[in-house]
């Protein structure tokens, strides 16, 4: 039993095991993350004011309540500074509660508004459309800051954001730590919901061999020529002498997504063979990563 803001003791059953606070700024996709947690059998609610996040729990958990698994979403309302201290209240009580966060750059929103002529909900009169969601970028930082995990929808549509939220919330995901090893081409943009960047660019670039250029690093030859680096070898070495206590270390604190991210120039070559590399050495350590590469199609 906890204490809500008002002093009311709130009491949650045992048989609720799951929260996910689903926020974000508007447009990055957080009713399409909403819909798919339904599919996946999660008891959804949107739009949900933050004050009535502890409310909802508590009847979610009420006696003869049959949900275990409950999801919901939090829209940009004038409460917003409230969102963390309910979520805070959840935690209070031990229950398992993790925080999706969808992003999305300004240009991209922007053109999401532009093509469904929706209204921004901090749009006010004589205000321009990219101030809006500037300013509900800024509202949403502290949310953002403690988010579990950050879905960056930038170039996601949705039956990919529907994979997405698979991956990271379907049956099988298990309690311990979620891994995602991703390759990226910098020369398309960092990406920008990973927590560990390494720079490949260091290695000779298998683009100017004629032979290997249509190839990418998930074929053998590239991976052989990639991997077979003097320079390579030292810093798969090292890199596995950084992750071996890293882990652990990040597992024992609590952390429940970790995304590790390997970028070269177009995101074909070296960035996908040290991915692929890194995720073997991390299924030979127990772990279970699932393995994008964000820019190998371009």
């Amino acid at each position: 039993m906890t204490a809500a803001s008002d002093g009311r003791p709130i009491t949650y059953p045992e048989h609720i095991s799951e929260f996910i606070v689903i926020a974000g700024v508007s447009g990055a996709g957080r009713s399409s993350a909403a819909d798919d947690l339904e599919d996946l059998g999660w008891f959804v609610i949107d739009n949900l004011p933050p004050t009535l996040i502890p409310r909802v729990a508590e009847l979610a958990q009420g006696p003869g309540a049959e949900y275990e698994r409950v999801a919901l979403a939090v829209g940009t309302t004038a409460d917003l500074d409230q969102v963390l201290p309910s979520i805070a209240e959840l935690r209070a009580a031990e229950a398992r509660v993790r925080i999706l966060f969808l992003d999305a750059s300004t240009a991209v929103l922007v053109r999401r508004y532009e093509s469904t002529r929706r209204r921004h909900p901090l749009t006010a009169d004589g205000g321009t459309l990219a101030g809006a969601i500037e300013a509900e970028r800024a509202l949403l930082e502290p949310v953002k800051a403690e988010a579990d995990v950050i879905v960056d929808t930038t170039e996601l549509n949705v039956h990919q954001l529907r994979d997405r939220v698979r991956e990271l919330f379907g049956a099988d995901q298990g309690e311990g730590m979620s891994i995602r090893v991703e390759s990226f081409g910098y020369k398309h943009g960092l990406p920008l919901d990973v927590d560990l960047v390494f720079d490949c660019r260091f290695l000779p670039n298998p683009y100017w061999d004629e032979a290997l250029r249509p190839h990418t690093g998930q074929d053998e030859p590239v991976r052989d020529y990639v991997l077979g680096q003097p320079d390579s070898k030292v810093f798969m070495e090292r890199l596995e002498g950084l992750l071996e206590p890293l882990l652990p270390a990040y597992e024992s604190e609590g952390k429940a997504y970790l995304t590790v991210a390997f970028g070269c120039t177009g995101g074909h070559h070296r960035s996908v063979a040290i991915a692929e590399a890194v995720a073997g050495w991390l299924r030979g350590h127990d772990y279970n990563p699932t393995v994008t590469h964000r820019d190998i199609a371009r």
